[in-house]
């Protein structure tokens, strides 16, 4: 049985059995055996911070695990004094190092972390967003704020030790009748050609709200972005991956009506590394309440048995409550391995595949609300695909 963490460290909230030579025999156990656990990673109201929100997930080249969240520092609101936090774990999430100020824009919002590794290099680009803390985001959208969204760019090249001053970089990455604008959140991802991709959206100028997604990509290493193609009406945060034949899948938050789109993730893909996408249509097996969602790819033929994306949302058409992993063996077609992992509310998440060959989920979760904490849940593949266990 897992041992629990020393007591300076979070406790770990539910712990599931795994074999007893897991440490002696290595990672290839882990994939073997049902493992979940869950662990607190930020708790609103602690360490300065009234809220933690909006949580993003990644793993550096050497294999440490970054876990990002706005720290929000005197409400839940959007609004505000809003900085960029960040705990690391060096040990596949069942603990966590102390946590960092990443990005402190005074009394000013900087938000929505969306990380993207290099893996050539192992530089850790984080894009962000920004704008004047008294600013709300209607007034943005209805251009009556007093500013507007700004975006910009962090980077690391020590595994997350130490970040650059971030760098105003909206000029590359927003057109001038974009109002709202907001990177991820989420992760970023590294084609097979090397190309860095971020998953957007923004609002347009006019009399009516118009919400659309869209990416923005590097083709040298991060050192310059420029827009790709965009995708709407009526979606907007999103997340991207590289599907099997190479092309690019876009799932994105729905605001759609209609007997076939309403409360229905809307999806697009991309045969040109972004520049262009597809017409939208509407995955039925992935309800929502309209709310953010995480996306990722977890295994690839050969190098696997098969290939397996990975999903996480709310699973739930009114309420953000009964965050679910499902597992699609065929590139998003269909959706067969559904795990609930918390019943109670839930609201945003980010995945990522861990060195060990398990996967992660840093959710937003609570008793009373969705905001309370953001907790990380780890599991095996053979947890997640044993569909005929009772979820926790």
């Amino acid at each position: 049985m897992l041992s629990r963490p020393p007591a300076n460290r979070l406790a770990i909230l539910t712990l599931s059995l795994i074999c007893t030579g897991c440490a002696a025999t290595g990672d290839k156990c882990l994939t073997d055996q049902p493992l979940f656990e869950q662990t607190e990673v930020f708790v609103s109201g602690q360490e300065g911070y009234h809220t933690y929100r909006i949580p993003s997930l990644i793993v550096t080249k050497k294999g440490t695990l970054l876990a990002f969240a706005e720290g929000r520092k005197n409400s839940r609101s959007d609004t505000g004094d809003i900085d960029i936090v960040l705990r690391r774990s060096l040990d596949n999430g069942r603990t966590w190092l102390p946590m960092q100020l990443v990005a402190d824009h005074d009394h000013d919002t900087i938000g929505n972390p969306c990380p993207v590794v290099d893996r050539r290099t192992g530089t850790i680009w984080l894009l962000l967003t920004g704008n004047p803390g008294q600013d709300r985001e209607d007034a943005i959208i209805a251009s009556t704020a007093a500013g507007t969204r700004t975006v910009w760019i962090t980077s690391s090249r020590d595994d997350g030790l130490t970040w650059s001053p971030p760098r105003d970089i909206t000029a590359q990455t927003k057109r001038e009748n974009w109002t709202w604008y907001a990177t991820g959140p989420g992760c970023g991802i590294q084609l097979a050609c090397g190309r860095m991709v971020i998953p957007c959206d923004h609002n347009v100028a006019g009399p009516t709200i118009v919400r659309r997604s869209h990416v923005i990509y590097s083709d040298d290493g991060g050192l310059t972005w420029r827009i790709g193609g965009d995708i709407g009406p009526d979606v907007n945060e999103c997340q991207i991956v590289e599907l099997a034949d190479g092309n690019l899948m876009l799932n994105m938050r729905n605001y759609a009506k209609g007997p076939c789109a309403e409360k229905r993730r809307a999806v697009a893909t991309s045969v040109d590394g972004g520049i262009t996408w597809s017409d939208i249509w509407y995955d039925q097996a992935l309800i929502e309440p309209v709310c953010q969602a995480a996306l990722i790819r977890v295994t690839r033929r050969p190098a696997a048995d098969r290939h397996r994306l990975l999903f996480a949302n709310p699973a739930n058409s009114t309420k953000r409550e009964k965050m679910t992993l499902r597992l699609s063996y065929d590139e998003g077609r269909t959706w067969p391995v559904a795990r609930e992992i918390h019943a109670g509310p839930t609201a945003y998440s980010a995945l990522a595949t861990l060195p060990d060959h398990t996967v992660g989920c840093l959710y937003e979760r609570g008793r009373q609300h969705s905001y309370e904490t953001l907790t990380f849940a780890r599991c095996s593949l053979a947890w997640l695909e044993e569909t005929t266990r009772k979820s926790p």
